[in-house]
């Protein structure tokens, strides 16, 4: 008997991008975008998709696409607040087809973990979005030891929406010391971090972010304070090949806790990370060069 093909996605990569295709700047209409991310769920590399995000204002939008012989995982992005979180989830519980698989809320940490635990079924999962600000220690601590997780905004349409290296440290080191599971946003489609040569911002990469996290759980193992200007170093550093060689190094041993604590990032585009990771030769094409592209 053969042994079985190996994994196309690798475990540390699966589940890793959010599809937010219908957010700015991709700003995908919704209908075309459900079609898109059905595709991307039936493709050779499905392992790699999370949820498909909403804001709260579509979700009756997104009901009335909903299709239960093609169910849809759906995270909704909640505008409002703990008060909006009821009436954003229901339309999802109660509609065919949707499976609610996380809620993003931007407020007062307790409240919204409070409106969470009232209106969140058990297994549901829910991120509250972290000010880059004095306030970032006490909503880790808000969030800590609930079963919820902190959200970290990492770019968007304007240059100051990115935070600069030792502000996202400190978020990762915050997160890994009081051992919280966290998911970021907005301006992460590549693996490595680069100045976009359209608009001039310099985005992180999401394996910077990985390595980064790497050197503060090793910290945190050893029982040392947290290094920020390390963390902050691996974040900066855009030579493609010591990124990938850092990552390769790494996974088979720290994979699962990888992890554990970066759920996920949201992305409007899908083809972007995969096509970073191929290149840097951490996913395997498969043998088909017909399903190669998304």
């Amino acid at each position: 008997m053969n042994p079985p093909e190996p994994a196309v996605i690798p475990p540390l990569f699966t589940e890793l991008v959010d599809d937010a295709a219908i957010f700015p700047p991709g700003n995908l209409p919704l209908a075309e975008a459900v079609e898109a991310h059905h595709a991307h769920r039936a493709a050779w590399y499905a392992d790699l998709v999370g949820q498909f995000l909403v804001g709260s204002a579509r979700t009756a939008d997104l009901a009335a696409l909903a299709d239960p012989e093609r169910p849809l995982r759906v995270g909704v992005v909640v505008a409002g607040g703990a008060a909006a979180v009821g009436d954003a989830v229901r339309i999802v519980l109660e509609t065919p087809g949707l499976v609610l698989a996380g809620v993003e809320a931007a407020g007062d940490p307790a409240d919204i973990v409070r409106a969470y635990h009232e209106h969140l079924p058990e297994g549901v999962p829910g991120a509250v979005e972290v000010a880059a600000d004095e306030s970032m220690p006490d909503a880790l601590d808000a969030l800590a030891e609930t079963r919820h997780r902190a959200k970290f905004r990492t770019g968007g349409t304007v240059a100051d929406a990115f935070p600069e290296d030792g502000r996202l440290a400190a978020f990762l080191s915050g997160c890994v010391a009081r051992e919280l599971p966290f998911k970021l946003t907005a301006g992460l489609h590549n693996a490595v971090r680069h100045t976009d040569p359209v608009t001039g911002f310099r985005h992180h990469g999401f394996l910077n972010v990985l390595t980064a996290l790497r050197i503060a759980q090793a910290d945190q193992a050893a029982g040392l304070p947290p290094v920020v200007h390390s963390i902050a170093a691996a974040l900066g550093e855009a030579d493609p090949a010591v990124v990938a060689e850092r990552i390769g190094r790494t996974a088979a041993a720290h994979g699962a806790e990888y992890r554990a604590a970066f759920t996920a990032f949201g992305s409007c585009s899908i083809a972007e990370p995969l096509a970073d990771l191929v290149a840097l030769g951490l996913i395997a094409l498969p043998a088909d060069p017909k399903e190669h592209t998304p």
